[in-house]
């Protein structure tokens, strides 16, 4: 049977029957499939313990689309979300780009319609659009300068005093910038539902109990949490952190994922998850991250589907923003 995209919008739906076999081997079948087909797995922070450990690259989702770029890989296989393929794809146009399940959005990229920001930006003539890497391809397009979490107070200070500024769309992120920076830059009013979920009072409790634990943070956190925080950093940033600080015990305030990594690399420190607003949950996990599974990987190497299909001309202009961050990076 011949699978198209259409086929694959309700993927994690789809009852499509694997054996037995495969099932009771399915990481050798995955690894069987990535070598027959010259593929390369990517794997954000953030996905499922199990798929991190067969991944090539593990990372933050720039990171990995710029080294899967330079590998010669024809097919590169995302376990992530929607717009980190599409970066992969505007990044790597000539190979294929695949996502294991087309409903894997992103909360942060979705606040950001696109007729919406065409609107705000009309509204706001003559600025300088910067705009964090989590969005769409058609927002990138938009956009002057992309940023990173890592790089984004680099780059901001990078421009002169009085350049007029829009950033988008996460607004917690905007916010710390303006803090580091000084800059008074115009805000699009998105967030990551992750980030925004996690609870103060919980966190602070959290501390009570743990006193010599230091706070880690990804700067997407709301600002009463950045205030309290030991530690502000993208997520490889607090991994580095972590490895690297003298403190044994750290309360990490991003999504729960990230744990896998720190604990693979300092199995001898603790970790401690910061809990959301909801009490019946102790962790707080990106559901979309969440979708993406070894079956579902499985199934995209062998029919090499869902797969991210761009407009070339809008690969085009989108890297625009792209290299303009590389250059001031």
């Amino acid at each position: 049977m011949i699978y198209k995209n259409e086929d694959f919008k309700n993927f994690g739906f789809l009852k499509i029957e694997i054996s037995k076999e495969i099932k009771d081997n399915l990481v050798n079948e995955i690894l069987k499939l990535k070598k027959e087909k010259e593929a390369i797995i990517l794997a954000h922070y953030y996905v499922r313990d199990e798929i991190q450990k067969i991944a090539d690259i593990v990372g933050d989702s720039l990171q990995l689309s710029i080294e899967a770029s330079k590998t010669n890989a024809k097919i590169i296989l995302f376990a992530g979300v929607n717009f980190m393929a599409e970066t992969a794809k505007i990044l790597s146009p000539a190979k294929k780009v695949l996502l294991p399940d087309l409903n894997a959005g992103c909360s942060l990229a979705d606040s950001c319609p696109t007729e919406d920001f065409k609107k705000f930006l009309e509204k706001h003539p003559n600025h300088t659009v910067i705009s964090y890497v989590n969005t769409t391809a058609e927002i990138k397009a938009l956009s002057d300068i992309i940023v990173t979490s890592s790089n984004a107070v680099k780059i901001v200070n990078s421009l002169s005093k009085d350049e007029k500024i829009i950033f988008g769309p996460d607004k917690n992120l905007g916010d710390y910038v303006n803090s580091k920076t000084g800059k008074n830059m115009i805000l699009w009013n998105g967030a990551c539902h992750v980030h925004k979920r996690f609870d103060l009072n919980a966190i602070l409790n959290l501390k009570k109990l743990f006193p010599t634990a230091k706070i880690i943070a990804h700067p997407e956190c709301e600002k009463p949490i950045i205030l309290i925080a030991d530690f502000i950093g993208s997520t490889a940033a607090l991994l580095k952190f972590t490895k690297t600080d003298n403190s044994d015990t750290f309360i990490v305030v991003t999504e729960s994922g990230i744990l896998f990594k720190m604990k693979e690399l300092c199995p001898d420190k603790t970790f401690i998850t910061a809990p959301p607003t909801d009490e019946n949950c102790s962790c707080n996990d990106c559901s979309y991250m969440k979708l993406n599974t070894l079956e579902k990987i499985y199934l995209c190497l062998k029919y090499e589907l869902p797969e991210i299909q761009l407009d070339i001309n809008l690969i085009k202009v989108a890297k625009k923003s792209l290299d303009r961050m590389l250059e001031l990076s």
